[in-house]
């Protein structure tokens, strides 16, 4: 007799809160004449179940993620499919469970379901009522559920004989242990040009030919496009803005502050719980028992804590005169403070300041020409827009605008003039022939707009437009195959017996290197290649114009025995067991379900997901 698979519960807890959590969700009985929307084998999942499955895949992404979806949208994620793909495989494991007769008896199920809290009252123990209320309340009779469990302990049954009880041979996590934790010692060497055994002859023009058409990839100019553009900016316009004297003045009196400072000092506070305390610190500060900064680190502070910057004899308070009295570095205290008794040391002098109208006013002057520009600048975007839309281009912009043109072959290697912002360099990577020009506002205020008259593709730059910087790649190359010449001659004495510190190399030593250190100024490829060798083994590098003699000193072997190292293999090999235990698990029921063969209803399922929209 076929079986209704329900939920994709692994554990009974789990069930009891699909089942509750659905009690207030408003999925209800799917009725009809269909009842499945898929059969596997010789066992059906019912609708109800469907809907129960995707609306609790449903809140459980809406949990992780903090935030309600729409049935559309958990479609669009494939939630639906992917509560489909659990049933199928339950139903997958519970025709096999039929198939070899595996089944729990009653006192199996009853113990179940006593054990659940869910199903428990006041007091803590099974009552029946509650059972049957809980049952009652999400539309499920008990024989279905009881049946339910019943088929999901035999699951569990089948899930645990395939993937249960797995666990990674010791010598595998002894492996992989030793392969993570081993360390290395190693001595190299790194030739120069200076190492050169002998100088390398200057290129001929054929050479810079050939090497320039062989490496056509590191000349290529990327694709250039030749732009047109209006532009405005505020200092374009600053020098003719008239602004008055009042204007000018109440921008001086605005920012006082920055003109006319007073005299400052550079003072640290270090703050008492009491003024005997404070008294005490003075006392062996005085008799030369302490320093200031050891008496910091007694009150458990870092000198950045204490440190008021540079203040003025306002912001000290009654502090005030003792410490600017002191014309050269000194501790004064105790003093009262708004924090309590304190001693202050004062670390330097800060001359009065100030910078009358008359010295500023040139600066100002161009300040304040600069905003009314500005605001003139976006006051003008709306007959700049009115004109592009009209069909002007950049040469009428200019003649009726304050705007003025230019032009630029522009590629992602352009950052001069105008090609410096940001906005028009955004602009102009996504501008293409024929486009309707825009207005494109910079941080600074300025405006500009753009077309492209045409695209210019990719090509190789001319020989004589890259001459240096062929030459310069020439001579790295070359330079770099010479020096693998002269490191392979070096090697090789070292590997016939030749002692490395007697070929006046210079050499640096590394120690206990690990499989993820970084060695400053190596090759990318340093760390890889020394893994690769044994002990006393010699190998030559090269990078960049440089080479490198590397030879492998000694293999450390990490301890297996320590409390950390037994306490890393076994937590490795929990994992790895889980790992593999899931693989199994997966490819158990997947076997499984093409063996039993599952029969769809997509009508079924089209109804159900129309009721949960």
């Amino acid at each position: 007799m076929a079986k209704k698979k329900g939920t994709n519960s692994v554990t009974f807890v789990i069930l009891l809160l699909l089942i509750f959590g659905l009690a207030g969700f408003g999925v209800t009985n799917f009725g009809g004449a269909t009842r499945n929307v898929a059969t596997v084998g010789n066992v059906d999942v019912g609708v109800n179940d469907y809907a129960r499955a995707v609306d609790a895949q449903i809140r459980q992404f809406e949990t992780q993620m903090g935030q309600r979806l729409t049935f559309q949208q958990a479609q669009a994620f494939g939630l639906d499919r992917a509560a489909l793909g659990r049933l199928i495989t339950e139903a997958a494991l519970a025709n096999e469970a039929q198939e070899i007769g595996l089944s729990v008896g009653d006192e199996n199920v009853s113990q179940e379901i006593q054990n659940a809290p869910a199903f428990r009252d006041v007091s803590g123990e099974f009552s029946r009522e509650v059972y049957e209320m809980s049952l009652e309340r999400t539309g499920v009779n008990a024989d279905d559920f009881e049946a339910q469990i019943r088929s999901d302990i035999a699951e569990g049954i089948l899930r645990r004989a395939v993937a249960g009880g797995l666990q990674v041979p010791d010598i595998y996590a002894e492996v992989l242990f030793a392969h993570a934790r081993e360390t290395r010692d190693v001595t190299w060497a790194r030739l120069t040009a200076s190492d050169l055994s002998e100088p390398l002859a200057a290129p001929s023009d054929a050479d810079l030919a050939a090497y320039h058409e062989a490496n056509s990839d590191a000349f290529m100019r990327p694709e250039t496009k030749v732009i047109e553009y209006a532009w405005l900016s505020p200092d374009m316009l600053a020098e003719n803005v008239e602004v008055s004297e009042d204007q000018i003045r109440a921008l001086y009196d605005g920012n006082i502050d920055e003109y006319v400072q007073p005299e400052r000092r550079l003072v640290e506070r270090l703050v008492f719980s009491s003024d005997a305390q404070a008294t005490d610190a003075k006392t062996r500060l005085d008799a030369g028992q302490v320093t200031f900064d050891d008496l910091v680190a007694e009150r458990g502070l870092e000198l950045s804590d204490i440190d008021m910057g540079d203040v003025t004899s306002a912001d000290l308070g009654t502090a005030s005169d003792a410490v600017f009295a002191l014309t050269e570095p000194g501790v004064v205290g105790p003093l009262a403070s708004d924090l309590g008794p304190a001693l202050f040391r004062m670390n330097g002098v800060l001359a009065a300041q100030e910078t009358t109208y008359e010295d500023a006013r040139a600066d100002l002057r161009i300040e304040a020409a600069s905003d009314r520009a500005r605001r003139i600048i976006q006051d003008s975007i709306t007959q700049v827009e009115d004109l592009l839309a009209g069909g002007a281009d950049m040469a009428l912009l200019a003649e009726r605008t304050d705007m003025e043109t230019g032009s630029i072959d522009w590629n992602v290697d352009a950052l001069d003039g105008i090609a410096a912002y940001a906005a028009f360099r955004r602009a102009a990577a996504a501008a293409r022939p024929g486009d309707f020009a825009e207005v494109i506002e910079f941080d600074d205020g300025s405006i500009a707009a753009l077309t492209v008259k045409e695209v210019q593709p990719a090509a190789l730059r001319p020989l004589d437009e890259v001459m240096l910087d062929v030459a310069q790649a020439w001579t790295v190359q070359q330079t770099q195959t010479a020096l693998e010449k002269d490191a392979e001659v070096l090697a090789e004495q070292i590997r016939q017996g030749s002692d490395i510190a007697e070929l006046e190399l210079n050499l640096e030593t590394g120690a206990d290197l690990g499989r993820d250190a970084f060695v400053e100024g190596t090759p990318p490829d340093f760390i890889e290649t020394v893994f690769q060798l044994d002990a006393g083994d010699v190998a030559v590098l090269s990078a960049d114009g440089d080479a490198w003699i590397i030879r492998l000193d000694t293999i450390v072997e990490p301890d297996q025995n320590t409390e950390e190292a037994q306490a890393s293999k076994a937590a490795f090999s929990a994992q790895v067991s889980a790992e593999i235990a899931v693989a199994l698990s997966g490819a158990y029921t997947r076997a499984l379900t093409d063996q039993a063969g599952v029969e769809l209803n997509q009508a079924a399922m089209n109804a159900v997901n129309t009721q949960l929209q």
